[in-house]
């Protein structure tokens, strides 16, 4: 007799609890918060992730991201360029050029913030430092890239991608590194038909980068990290809505997703 197929179930970490889902359906309970300075307490350690950045990953053989079913239709709140932008940014998934660090599928979801609607063809570009707190790019300012030589040549941790029919675009890189007077972050652009709608930043639960920082073999041998979340001067003051859910992959990869809601 044939059986059914079986669904496995992913947990996905919230900011303040744990929903377990399934392909199918969620639920997802999502406390409006001011502060975020930790969400909770992870019951992953820093080795139990892949080492050495993407080089042995790939994209397609990863499950699908695992977005809320219920998201976080929001306003995402508009956030300072900044000087480590750089223009002539590539088009592609894998951004990390083959530099160390813990895999991360990092997957957006672009919407409509009053209704929920998909952004269909939405260009987002990212950009984050490396595992060592460094940007890379000749562009970007000498404060970014610490005069580093290699940062400088290369346009390491920079993409960008169109989004897909649901909204969808997921980019492969690595966990980014802190640097001083920041709380770890991923910076974003978000053009539609040509027109910038949207500048902004997404950040990372304290506790996570704790135990990353402080366990996972890249990013060992560094000071401990000067600035976390609540002492960010320019994380929004509503953190909760500016932060990624996270899943640990079979493959020890880390999956962060986000629902990032767009105001036009």
């Amino acid at each position: 007799m044939r059986q059914g197929r079986q669904t496995k179930r992913r947990t996905l970490v919230l900011g303040g609890a744990a929903i377990v889902a399934s392909s199918v359906a969620a639920v997802a309970i999502w406390p409006r918060r001011h502060v975020t300075v930790a969400a909770r307490t992870f019951d992953w350690k820093g080795t139990d992730f892949v080492s050495g950045g993407t080089k042995s990953v790939i994209l397609e053989k990863l499950p699908e991201p695992l977005f809320r079913t219920s998201p976080n239709c929001v306003v995402t709140v508009a956030q300072t360029l900044g000087p480590c932008h750089v223009n002539n940014v590539p088009a592609r998934q894998d951004v990390s050029e083959r530099k160390a660090g813990l895999p991360l599928r990092l997957a957006v979801r672009i919407v409509h913030a009053a209704d929920c609607r998909p952004v269909e063809n939405a260009d987002i570009e990212i950009w984050h430092t490396d595992h060592r707190g460094i940007y890379s790019g000749r562009e970007a300012a000498e404060m970014c890239t610490f005069g580093d030589a290699e940062a400088i040549s290369g346009l390491a941790f920079r993409g960008r991608q169109l989004t897909d029919a649901k909204g969808q675009a997921s980019f492969l890189t690595a966990y980014p590194g802190w640097y001083k007077g920041r709380t770890p972050h991923v910076h974003c652009r978000i053009l539609v038909k040509g027109k910038e709608l949207l500048v902004s930043q997404i950040y990372f639960d304290d506790v996570l980068s704790d135990i990353i920082y402080g366990e996972h073999p890249d990013y060992l041998g560094r000071p401990a990290r000067d600035t976390r979340n609540d002492e960010d001067g320019l994380i929004p003051e509503d953190a909760a809505d500016h932060m990624f859910d996270f899943e640990k992959l079979d493959s020890g990869v880390l999956s962060a997703t986000i629902t990032i809601g767009l105001s036009a």
